[in-house]
């Protein structure tokens, strides 16, 4: 996993245009599923459009002794993304006023962009920018802004139901280790590990761009979504190993909030809470926006936004390792796996069943309390009235997902209980 990130990191990746393309054909060379789709410039998805498609080609500033101060052959943040094609010689106050930096981190390269309004810029250290020396500069940016195409890829691993996990990632950002490549690397390695299992439901995996990605796919399969949707996850901020974090859905309690709950309170247990009102920044804003409420959260590591690397040259391939890559993997197999394994009980006697019968309890009675594990049985067949799954029997009798499961397993084997029509929430 470790190894692929590198290997996308350098690409010039911005919404659209070829290191989008380039990111893609990466992932299909361990995903040969991977359908890629263009969507036209120009296209309207619900209140947006879909912008021109970008290409940067040079990009540099000179003083007026030819020595480059910033240049994207050095790094691709120097850029402000977008940027419109200049060649012109500026004033020092000219260049001033497109110049980005960040005071209190002056060894880093501010990412910046400017999507949806014609400008251009240069991002740099502000180190660098105070020693700027000269009233006159050269600036050239080399770029292409034409109506073009907006480019994602999607691949579907069929199951043996039309209901649907989904799992959404971004390909827009330039040399961001964490914010970006661990989302699109944990996206293939974990459909990867989905293609080799004999799954319940279908998976689907999305590598769009940020914002306009997710809104163009759901202007285009919103009813569908909004029909087989079971649980979906956002991969973003995966890689590292400072923290691990939640975002919930808009509206919260949805399957894939307790599923995800369930998850972190076991296997993460000091994992670090987000409100979606206060803390949103990602594509939960979309797939979960009003009238769009489809049940997905995110399972993060240092979330956006909260570590100091973020949107800079900073969070670069010594902010990501194998082990948060790895323990990522895991967290989301382990929801899948609790996903897969959820269902809906109902018990098949009318009146307590003979537990004794069956080896399920002692022979001998009168004791001023039930073994744990009787406890548990009884307690599971007197709550399956086909109205709670697995995930809300555990929930309610504060245990463990699997050993609830195992329970309930075990019950069916005896033919105590049996599996109700699924109603995901």
């Amino acid at each position: 996993m470790y190894d692929f990130a590198a290997r996308i990191f350098p690409l010039f990746r911005s919404l659209t245009g070829p290191g989008v393309r380039a990111t893609l054909a990466e992932v299909s060379k361990l995903l040969p599923g991977l359908q890629i789709q263009e969507v036209p410039s120009g296209t309207r998805c619900f209140d947006w459009t879909v912008p021109d498609e970008w290409s940067c080609r040079e990009a540099w500033v000179e003083d007026e002794k030819g020595r480059r101060i910033v240049d994207i052959a050095e790094h691709n943040l120097h850029i402000v993304g977008y940027s419109e094609p200049v060649d012109a010689w500026v004033s020092r106050a000219e260049l001033e006023a497109r110049l980005h930096s960040i005071p209190e981190l002056p060894d880093a390269i501010p990412y910046v962009t400017s999507y949806y309004r014609r400008t251009w810029g240069f991002c740099l250290q502000h180190r660098r920018r105070q020693d700027l020396v000269g009233d006159r500069f050269r600036v050239r940016i080399d770029s292409t802004l034409a109506p073009g195409h907006l480019t994602y890829g999607e691949i579907v691993i069929p199951g043996k139901s039309e209901q649907e996990l989904l799992f959404s990632t971004y390909v827009c950002h330039p040399s961001l280790a964490n914010n970006e490549i661990s989302g699109p690397t944990l996206a293939i390695f974990l459909a990867r590990w989905l293609s080799g299992r004999d799954n319940r439901y279908t998976c689907r995996v999305l590598f769009l761009p940020e914002t306009i990605g997710a809104i163009v796919y759901l202007s285009q399969h919103l009813d569908a979504l909004k029909r087989n949707l079971v649980a979906g996850f956002i991969l973003t901020c995966v890689g590292d190993t400072r923290a691990v974090s939640l975002m919930p859905s808009r509206l919260g309690g949805t399957l894939a909030d307790r599923a995800a709950l369930s998850v972190l309170e076991q296997h993460a247990p000091g994992y670090m809470p987000w409100s979606f009102l206060k803390h949103r920044g990602s594509d939960e804003r979309q797939y979960c926006a009003p009238g769009v409420d489809l049940p997905v959260v995110s399972i993060m590591r240092s979330r956006y936004g909260t570590y100091p690397e973020y949107h800079t040259s900073l969070d670069d391939m010594n902010v990501i390792s194998p082990e948060g890559l790895a323990g990522s993997l895991a967290l989301h197999q382990r929801a899948v796996e609790l996903l897969e394994a959820n269902q809906i009980w109902q018990a098949t006697c009318l009146g307590e069943p003979q537990l004794s019968t069956r080896n399920l309890r002692e022979s001998t009675g009168g004791g001023r309390s039930l073994a744990a594990s009787t406890k548990l049985i009884s307690d599971v067949l007197a709550m399956s009235d086909s109205s709670r799954d697995t995930l809300a029997l555990a929930e309610l009798l504060q245990l463990p997902f699997q050993k609830v499961d195992a329970c309930c397993r075990l019950l069916e084997g005896h033919g105590l209980l049996r599996p109700s029509v699924p109603t995901p929430m």
